[in-house]
């Protein structure tokens, strides 16, 4: 990913220098569990971990495998070259490249894992203190992007905040299901090597031993993994999307922060943009991206092909480099979002109380008329105030048909604001507890 979507401590896991490193660690540890089965002397499986300090050279490892063409084998080179050639002789005893590239591949997806959860963790702090403040602050709810009935600016960032809970247990589960690794040997048999390795190697390097592989570790967990990412982005996209309608110039019930110095277009000096919500609405794009090769990744030849290796160089860090800036952005959205509650009144008596209309509705109907003459009564006083700008409330006092069913008082009554407020603090026990 390039750089100006990519924050330090989540490119640093695929970095080069992290992937030798960890291909390093399974092989030392491998060596260290032969030599306790006698399969190796335990003088050679030492002598590997003379490397513990050393930094591996990159620019070395690509010269080799400009050579071999073999990734793995030019590290295991350059670490021979590092140890000595008599001292690295047993290193990968009974071993195939996919036990080290799979069981890296997986430390490094439970290591981005974490970076995730920590930044869902982070953005529900956010949504959750925005939701306290601005619990009972009225707006209007939309539906279909039109008016609808009164709701609070503090359900939209509860609902929001629900979401993204939820997002949380999918990448907890997505974690757990990717934490395998296998060091099974040649289309997974162990044939040349005992299954003692691999549960040494997976407690070492923090895995669960994956219970039957092939010569690869089965990519349905994959799958799941980049799928849970894919909601997570959509996630990030729907609280996005609801900012970017809000900051529009018509509608302005919320903001981006917009700091001193900024600007906001190079022609026109007045704009205030929403610059970061659009853009986290494209990076979404990016996060899902992933999720259709990651699911055509699970069909494989026989015991194992390459197919799906390509994909998962570019997708495991670029999703997750991605979709942890996007986390860290949507977070500095939120913490800073502007609010407006007097636009928000302002944009919902527009039609003047027409967002009262279910109210009148259902009285008429408990007042014993039937649900279709009294649509018809609330519908034909709606109509003036959509089309004339007409009070609603004005209109039903001076409606005749509705006043045989409706005495002033209760007419008056269907116009109190707090009725559609009356229910928050249950909704924010069950999102939120007590």
């Amino acid at each position: 990913m390039i750089p100006r979507y990519s924050r330090p401590e989540m490119v640093k896991i695929w970095s080069p220098e992290t992937k030798f490193r960890i291909w390093y660690e399974i092989e030392a540890h491998a060596c260290d569990a032969q030599a306790d089965l006698g399969v190796i002397p335990r003088a050679n499986a030492d002598a590997v971990w003379k490397a513990k300090d050393v930094k591996f050279d990159v620019a070395r490892i690509d010269e080799i495998e400009a050579e071999t063409k073999h990734d793995v084998i030019a590290f295991l080179t350059h670490l021979a070259e590092i140890i000595g050639n008599d001292e690295a002789r047993f290193v990968h005893q009974g071993m195939t490249s996919s036990d080290v590239l799979d069981t890296c591949f997986n430390v490094q997806l439970v290591r981005a894992s974490d970076l995730l959860i920590e930044g869902v963790q982070k953005l529900l702090n956010a949504l959750r203190r925005r939701a306290m403040e601005h619990k009972m602050t009225l707006r209007v709810g939309r539906s279909h992007g039109i008016h609808a009935e009164p709701t609070t600016m503090g359900l939209t960032f509860a609902r929001f905040y629900a979401e993204m809970d939820r997002n949380l247990n999918r990448l907890k589960k997505a974690k757990m299901e990717i934490a395998t690794g296998a060091v099974s040997g040649a289309v997974g048999t162990f044939a040349n090597i005992d299954p003692a390795v691999e549960e040494h190697v997976c407690a070492k390097m923090g895995l669960e031993v994956e219970p039957i592989s092939t010569q690869v570790i089965p990519r349905d967990r994959h799958a799941a993994f980049f799928a849970a990412l894919g909601v997570v982005g959509s996630s990030i996209e729907n609280i996005a999307t609801e900012i970017r309608h809000m900051q529009r110039t018509e509608v302005l019930e919320a903001e981006e922060f917009f700091a001193k110095g900024q600007k906001g277009s190079s022609a026109m000096p007045h704009k205030r943009n929403p610059v970061l919500t659009e853009n986290l609405t494209g990076l979404a794009r990016l996060v899902r991206m992933a999720v259709i090769p990651a699911l055509e990744n699970v069909t494989l030849w026989h015991e194992r092909d390459i197919s799906h290796s390509s994909v998962e160089r570019n997708i495991g860090p670029d999703t997750t480099i991605t979709l942890d800036f996007a986390l860290a952005r949507m977070t500095m959205v939120i913490e800073n979002l502007v609010i407006h509650p007097e636009n928000m009144l302002r944009n919902m008596n527009q039609f003047s109380g027409l967002v009262m209309s279910q109210r009148v509705l259902l009285a008429l109907t408990q007042a014993g008329l039937s649900r279709e003459d009294s649509y018809k009564l609330v519908q034909r006083n709606a109509m003036r105030v959509w089309e004339k700008g007409a009070d609603f409330k004005t209109e039903l006092l001076a409606d005749a048909d509705v006043l045989a069913a409706l005495s002033a008082e209760e007419i008056e009554d269907k116009f109190n604001l707090s009725y559609h407020t009356k229910h928050v603090d249950t909704i924010f026990k069950r999102v939120f507890g007590e």
